[in-house]
């Protein structure tokens, strides 16, 4: 008899117990996972699982990684096709396994084809209930919480979706340091108000409240990419935002055009070599709007700003920016974080932030959040 014939295959929607994570539209089947760290979570028994899965890209290849009680075990690229992945094979089959598969790239804005839904899973086992995480934490960033540089050698500079990854970066570290359940939205050379070549277009808050307004195109939007994101259905104890770098890096960059009205943007210095009065307000601005939006969204989280990870020139103008916002709102519940920058010893590939670099900022982030949490934990009793 084939080892197969053993295995029962299950649909995701005739399985009662199992975890998504990350946004997405859950009405979908299969399954789409549109962002880094997004995946699916299941607790079996049995002596084999495999997870049935639909990927396709036109431009970059498809990353994943999973983990088996909780220690990482692999991360692969995955080629087009409707096939089954090897989650374990050959263990005990009393124990409770806990499994998860997670997306390891981003949500590609500029490759409208990329996408990877979960179809369900083939094991011999019983899924039973997963756990719910101690807290929740929502990422917002750019390439930094994209995980960019995190693999390959210091010196490759080629962008390349093997070099970015989830299952090594910050916002995972943090994560395991809370036991906490995390959603991201990132998008490397995207920023606050522009991108780092100063086009208007890329910044992360015009996203924000959709589903995944990164992934554009018929395809996606079919996934529900384009769907208003029902902020009620997942509350988190703490959105981090995670932006600014590349605004900052749009100062030294060729003006951009529009290529609807034709009309150029730029954000510049001064002769002197200081940003302008106008550049600096133009995205002061746009960070109290984006927390303005994040609250309007969120009313009971705590919103912590980090930066600083590859520089930081605009601190003070994001500093300025939340005083302000505080001052207007009256919102006590939103804190500034200026993070570790990155050292000769501790970049990666494409001169982003390494292993190490991550490490120092997700220290940083956790003893600031183990106040907050713990308070607004101690606070529900």
């Amino acid at each position: 008899m084939n080892q197969n014939d053993k295995l029962r295959f299950y649909r995701l929607k005739e399985l009662a117990a199992y975890k998504i994570h990350g946004r997405t539209d859950e009405s979908q089947d299969p399954l789409p996972l549109f962002f880094q760290g997004s995946g699916i979570e299941v607790n079996v028994t049995g002596t084999e699982l495999w997870i049935e899965i639909e990927v396709d890209f036109d431009v970059y290849e498809m990353w994943a990684w999973k983990a088996l009680n909780g220690a990482f075990m692999s991360r692969q690229m995955l080629m087009p096709g409707t096939y089954s992945l090897c989650l374990f094979r050959g263990m005990s089959p009393e124990p409770v396994k806990n499994v998860r598969f997670f997306r390891e790239l981003q949500a590609m804005s500029e490759d409208d084809g990329c996408r990877l839904l979960v179809r369900g899973f083939r094991s011999d086992g019983e899924f039973l209930p997963v756990r719910e995480s101690s807290c929740k934490l929502e990422f917002i960033g750019d390439s930094i919480t994209s995980g960019e540089g995190l693999y390959g050698a210091r010196e490759d500079m080629d962008w390349l979706a093997m070099y970015m990854g989830n299952s090594r970066n910050y916002t995972h570290m943090v994560a395991d340091a809370l036991d906490a359940e995390c959603r991201l939205l990132s998008q490397g050379g995207w920023g606050v108000l522009c991108g780092w070549d100063n086009d208007l277009r890329h910044n992360i808050p015009s996203c924000y409240e959709k589903i995944c307004g990164l992934a554009k195109g018929g395809r996606n939007e079919a996934l529900g990419t384009a769907k208003p994101y029902d902020f009620n259905s997942w509350i988190p104890d703490a959105v981090i935002v995670n932006l600014g770098t590349n605004d900052a890096g749009a100062f030294d960059q060729p003006a951009w055009i529009d290529p609807v009205t034709g009309e150029t943007f730029a954000m510049r210095r001064g002769t002197d070599g200081n940003c302008p009065s106008e550049s600096v307000e133009r995205f002061r601005q746009a960070v109290i709007d984006f927390l303005s939006m994040i609250r309007r969204n969120n009313p009971v989280s705590h919103i912590l700003w980090v930066y600083g990870m590859l520089g930081d020139e605009l601190a003070p103008v994001i500093r300025e920016a939340m005083d302000r916002y505080e001052e207007t709102t009256g919102d006590r519940n939103t804190a500034f974080l200026l993070l570790p920058d990155t050292t000769e010893e501790t970049y990666g590939s494409r001169q982003h932030p390494g292993e190490k670099a991550h490490v120092k900022a997700a220290e940083a982030i956790v003893a600031h959040l183990k106040k907050i949490i713990g308070r607004k934990q101690k606070s529900n009793f």
